[in-house]
C-alpha cells in the first residue's frame, strides 16, 4: 500500500509527540506513536521520562480495542528484544494492528530490522524507514550512541555583532543576547540530558547551567571539563551540586585533595583520558554515553566549541548574534577555522535561521 498525504501528516504528528520528552527519555530514544483508525486518532504515546513505558505500548493502551485493524505510526522501529519489559513489536501484534507506518530501522543490534521482521511475519503490512532525514534528526542521539559510542552534541555560541563572545581578561561578563534568545537557550537545555562547559567558561562566567522555564522541572546533568580540577569550591556549580546533579571530568593525575573536596560538596568527579594535557573530548563524550546519555548541550565557550567542530563532534550548532558590537578587542566567538568549517556545504547545512527579538540565529546541522 502506497503512502498517502494523510500518512505523512500523521507521521509528522508522531514525530512531534516524540519531542515531548526529548532530553528526558534516556537511556531510551524519545519515540512518538499514534494509533489511527478510519482517519481518527484513537491512541497517542511518547517515551516516558526515564525511558519507560515506551511510546507504542502507551498508544496501544489508550486505543484499547480500537487498535484492532488500525494503523500504527511510530518514529522508530518497535523493539524486538526482551529487556525490563516485553518487546513492543509483540505488543503491536497482540493488539491486532493491521498496518505499521514506521520510521528508521533501529541500529541497535538487539533490534536491527527484527522488529519490522516480526511484524511482517505476523501478517502486518509494514511501511518502514519513512521520512528518513527527519527521523535521523529526531533520533540522532540514539543513533550516535549505538553506532559511535557517543552522544550527539548541540553546540551553542553567542556572539556580538563583531564576532566576540566575551570582553578582555578583566572585563565583566557580557550579556550578549536578549530575553527571547535566552528563553530559546533554556528550551534547548531542557531537550538534552547533559549540559557541558569547559573550565574556562566555568571560571569566567560562574554559570548555573540550569533549566529556568516556568513549569519545567528538568535537571540535566551539569558537566564541567576540568583536567586539573580548577573549579572553585565556592562557585555556583559546586554550591548547588546537591540540588542539581554535577559531574566534573578531570585527568587521572588531578589533585586527590581537590577531588575529595569537590566530592564532599556533592560533586561527582570522574577521571578521563587526556589529549596533550587537555581533556580528550571524544573520550569524555564516550564516558557520558556509557552513563546512558544520548544528547549533550555544549555551552563550553570558544575553545571547546572550536575543538568540537574541528573533531567532527558538533552535530548541531546554534549561533546567536546580537545586533550590538562589542566595539573593542575581546574573545573571538569562533576561530577562523571553525567559521570556515560551518560555511563548508560538505560539512554543515543550515536547517533554520531567523530572529529572536533583536537577536538573530542560525541553526546548523552536520552532514
Amino acid at each position: 500500500m502506497a503512502l498517502t498525504g494523510q500518512d505523512e501528516r500523521f507521521f509528522r504528528a508522531a514525530l512531534a509527540l516524540g519531542r515531548r520528552n526529548l532530553g528526558a527519555a534516556a537511556p531510551n530514544p524519545a519515540v512518538g506513536a499514534l494509533v489511527v483508525r478510519d482517519d481518527v486518532v484513537v491512541g497517542r504515546g511518547w517515551t516516558a521520562i526515564g525511558g519507560r513505558p515506551h511510546a507504542e505500548t502507551q498508544a496501544l493502551a489508550q486505543a484499547g480495542d480500537l487498535a484492532r485493524g488500525a494503523t500504527l505510526y511510530v518514529t522508530l522501529e518497535p523493539c524486538a528484544h526482551h529487556g525490563r519489559t516485553p518487546p513492543c513489536a509483540e505488543a503491536v501484534v497482540t493488539a491486532g494492528i493491521a498496518r505499521v507506518v514506521g520510521g528508521l530501522t533501529d541500529p541497535d543490534d538487539r533490534v536491527a530490522g527484527e522488529g519490522y521482521g516480526l511484524l511482517r511475519r505476523a501478517g502486518i503490512v509494514v511501511e518502514a524507514d519513512i521520512l528518513p532525514d527527519l527521523c535521523r534528526s529526531a533520533h540522532r542521539g540514539h543513533i550516535l550512541r549505538v553506532a559511535e559510542g557517543r552522544p550527539m552534541v548541540t553546540l551553542k555560541i553567542a556572539q556580538t555583532a563583531d564576532g566576540q563572545a566575551a570582553g578582555g581578561a578583566h572585563d565583566r561578563r557580557l550579556a550578549i543576547t536578549g530575553p527571547a534568545a535566552n528563553s530559546r537557550t533554556h528550551v534547548m537545555r531542557a531537550m538534552h540530558e547533559a549540559i557541558m562547559v569547559g573550565i574556562g567558561t566555568a571560571l569566567d562566567d560562574d554559570p548555573l547551567m540550569t533549566v529556568r522555564l516556568p513549569g519545567c522541572d528538568r535537571k540535566p546533568l551539569r558537566v564541567v571539563v576540568d583536567a586539573r580540577l580548577d573549579l572553585p569550591l565556592r562557585s555556583r556549580l559546586v554550591v548547588g551540586a546537591r540540588d542539581f546533579p554535577t559531574l566534573v571530568l578531570c585527568g587521572a593525575g588531578a589533585d586527590p585533595a581537590r577531588r575529595a573536596a569537590l566530592q564532599e560538596q556533592g560533586v561527582e568527579v570522574e577521571a578521563c583520558a587526556l589529549d596533550d594535557a587537555r581533556l580528550d573530548l571524544r573520550a569524555a563524550l564516550q564516558l557520558l554515553a556509557a552513563r546512558g546519555i544520548s544528547r549533550v548541550f555544549s555551552e563550553g565557550g570558544p575553545r571547546v566549541g572550536a575543538a568540537l567542530i574541528a573533531q567532527g563532534l558538533a552535530d548541531e550548532m546554534v549561533l546567536f548574534t546580537s545586533p550590538k558590537p562589542l566595539g573593542r578587542k575581546g574573545v573571538e566567538a569562533l576561530s577562523v577555522e571553525a567559521r570556515e568549517k560551518l560555511a563548508d556545504p560538505h560539512a554543515y547545512r543550515i536547517v533554520e535561521q531567523g530572529l529572536l527579538g533583536a537577536d538573530s540565529f542560525i541553526h546548523y546541522e552536520r552532514k
